[in-house]
């Protein structure tokens, strides 16, 4: 085995070992948290170690990025159910649809329509996650608060997206509990059963929290460049 590939299963044991822990710690909600890797910035040798170690559940941030490494990965592991977990452009909405299998950052009306009318086009029905900006802060994607609920019911009954969950991104600097349980709260309200929560520096409390999903990229990778 490569140093490279060892690393990898070594810190992949140790992520799913520290999940596990704070799941049953804290008896949340979930029986099952999924692990999305975040793989944004990292190029396709450095993911393929960590495919070959098992992880199948990626997160990207960017289309053109995801475009250049993925389809080439997908031969060999084709498996993989890949996020989009960053910002997305409506004129990218029909690269996002033909290239990933689940969009969490659903944040406005123009996106929505948008993404309807191209999953429609490639007959596809991808499941989605409505973005909240949980800490309304202006420098950040997100639907406000206030609107998450009533956005979650627009999207499914006027546009016909598949919602299963919220998404977040808690504010730096701050303690993430209290943001993380307010979006459990609106989940609830909003009727959806996944919660996308918590990176690598928290993503224990966000698990506490009730999350389905967390997106972890420096813990597993290392540093970025």
């Amino acid at each position: 085995m490569t140093d490279r590939a060892n690393s990898a299963n070594v810190a992949l044991a140790d992520i799913r070992t520290r999940m596990e822990k704070a799941r049953q710690r804290f008896g949340a909600p979930p029986e099952k948290v999924e692990l999305i890797a975040v793989s944004k910035t990292f190029d396709a040798e450095a993911i393929r170690s960590f495919l070959a170690a098992g992880q199948r559940v990626f997160g990207e941030n960017r289309v053109q990025e995801a475009k250049e490494k993925w389809p080439g990965l997908r031969e060999d592991f084709s498996e993989v159910v890949l996020h989009l977990i960053g910002p997305l452009q409506t004129n990218k909405a029909r690269e996002a649809v033909a290239l990933f299998d689940v969009i969490e950052t659903v944040d406005r009306e123009k996106l929505a329509a948008v993404l309807a009318e191209e999953m429609a086009r490639a007959q596809k029905r991808l499941p989605c996650f409505v973005q909240v900006n949980i800490g309304g802060e202006e420098q950040k994607a997100g639907v406000p608060v206030d609107e998450a609920v009533d956005f979650v019911r627009r999207c499914r009954e006027v546009h016909g997206l598949d919602i299963v969950g919220l998404m977040c991104i808690p504010p730096d600097g701050q303690p993430p509990a209290p943001y993380f349980a307010h979006l459990a709260t609106l989940a609830r309200q909003a009727g959806v059963a996944n919660l996308s929560m918590g990176m690598s520096g928290d993503f224990e409390t966000a698990i506490a929290m009730g999350a389905t999903h967390v997106r972890v990229g420096s813990a597993l990778f290392g540093g970025r460049g």
